[in-house]
């Protein structure tokens, strides 16, 4: 097949993540998600574990506190102090997946993707939404919450999605001009998704995208 990405950016709940997973499957290539930050740790010689201590910290704390710092395709050397900072560790995950892009098809979930590869011909950006009640009953099915706590769960998690995204793209994570194809998970359930996803490819890249 042709070497062609797709990234899918997702409300918690919407079921994006499984969506990727069962679209990769069906076309033999790789899913990268979590992964990603083990490639940047791989080709940046930072531990892993600082990589997922930067998550965690602004999982808990936000982007508040810190100016938006759009990725700009730079990265900051072993001389500099600020080597290790959360927007260097994001400036090594997006040179992971931009080397992705240019080797190998795949899908990319997440890590503000389709932003980092905005100028590659050979991307496919994808968003997934769900209304309320259909993201709470697909959270209930992974969450050991319910009612109020469950809805909150998902607000933190989506809040911390839109505030990453703002702050390393400086635009708006739910905005659809930011991606090629916005789906309804409700409307099409997941197998329709990966359908959708598929045509959409076809129409971009020519019928044999896939062959």
């Amino acid at each position: 097949m042709k070497n062609i990405v797709i990234t899918i950016a997702r409300q918690y709940g919407s079921g994006g993540r499984t969506v990727g997973e069962m679209l990769a499957n069906e076309l033999g290539i790789h899913y990268y998600d979590k992964e990603l930050i083990k490639l940047a740790s791989e080709e940046s010689g930072i531990s892993e574990g600082l990589f997922l201590d930067a998550d965690e910290k602004f999982r808990k704390t936000g982007f508040l506190r810190v100016p938006v710092n759009v990725y700009k395709g730079e990265i900051i050397g072993p001389e500099s102090s600020e080597f290790t900072s959360p927007d260097n560790l994001f400036n090594f995950q997006a040179e992971s997946i931009k080397k992705l892009a240019k080797t190998k098809p795949c899908v990319i979930v997440g890590r503000c993707a389709d932003f980092v590869l905005k100028n590659f011909d050979n991307v496919l950006s994808v968003f997934v939404h769900a209304p309320h009640d259909f993201l709470m009953e697909q959270a209930a099915k992974v969450q050991p919450l319910k009612g109020k706590e469950l809805e909150k769960f998902c607000a933190r998690e989506d809040k911390y999605r839109a505030e990453y995204y703002k702050h390393h793209t400086g635009h708006e994570w739910t905005d659809a001009m930011n991606y090629d194809l916005c789906l309804d998970s409700s409307k099409l359930g997941f197998e329709k998704c990966v359908e959708a996803i598929k045509v959409h490819a076809k129409v971009r890249f020519g019928e044999d995208v896939f062959d």
